[in-house]
């Protein structure tokens, strides 16, 4: 099926869904992750796992986002299991999010009782209003704003309360931006033996790759179709790899 949008969430559903991914996307690609984050998501759904995305704007309160986006997708998926698009019996639920996605599922997990077979977090971190936002560290001091929760308050919360045993923590080789280090070190204490830690090839941007679809003839192949399909494989060689190893985590025995 193509994408469509359901009380608010963008899902994609293959035609026989194995399990069912929440996607939070980062900052400020998040308004359309069916868009931004489509290749890696539909290739997914190639493998079996449904897709319900939920959009968000950011704002300093990340606990509203949490709490507004972890409502929109329960709604959505009682919705499509009433429909029929989605079967009635319990599928498995894994959270995926990237960059600030990460810290959204982090606050999902610490704040409500949620019922996740695991979390994939790409690319997380956790910066203070001063550090992620642009011309707020120009501000004078009486302007300036935090997240709510700031970056300590939500690792406490982690560390008190995060209830998903199951993690896999995935990092860039080129990421100056990802604090997974940080993250791992308080998941692992509280789940030995769960969290896994992958660091790939790529950067932070990896996750957005989109398919340049070059179309050649196979009557007429020429040397410009072969840089073309050069380019196109290259370019999304990191995505491929992120792909594959979101796969092996989420079905270790079929991969």
């Amino acid at each position: 099926m193509d994408w469509q949008e359901i009380s608010g969430n963008w899902v994609y559903i293959p035609r026989q869904p194995r399990a069912i991914i929440h996607f939070l996307g980062g900052a400020f690609v998040a308004a359309a992750p069916h868009l931004t984050y489509r290749l890696l998501l539909e290739d997914l759904g190639k493998q079996g796992y449904a897709t319900i995305a939920t959009p968000f704007i950011n704002t300093f309160d990340h606990r509203s986002i949490a709490s507004e986006v972890y409502n929109s997708f329960e709604d959505t998926l009682e919705l499509l299991q009433n429909r029929r698009y989605l079967p009635a019996e319990s599928l498995p639920v894994y959270g995926v999010g990237h960059s600030m996605g990460c810290k959204l599922h982090l606050l999902i997990g610490s704040i409500y009782d949620v019922k996740r077979s695991g979390n994939i977090l790409i690319s997380f971190n956790n910066f203070s209003a001063r550090d992620a936002v642009p011309l707020m560290g120009q501000m004078p001091q009486e302007f300036n704003m935090e997240f709510a929760p700031n970056p300590q308050e939500t690792l406490d919360l982690i560390a008190d309360y995060y209830d998903v045993s199951r993690n896999l923590i995935i990092k860039f080789s080129n990421d100056t931006i990802d604090q997974s280090y940080t993250l791992g070190q308080i998941l692992t204490k509280i789940f030995p033996g769960k969290v896994s830690t992958q660091v790939i090839n790529g950067s932070h941007i990896t996750p957005l790759g989109q398919n340049l679809q070059w179309q050649s003839n196979p009557q007429s192949f020429t040397p410009f179709d072969a840089i073309g399909q050069w380019i196109d494989r290259e370019v999304n060689r990191d995505l491929y790899q992120l792909k594959r190893e979101m796969l092996r985590w989420l079905d270790p025995v079929s991969t």
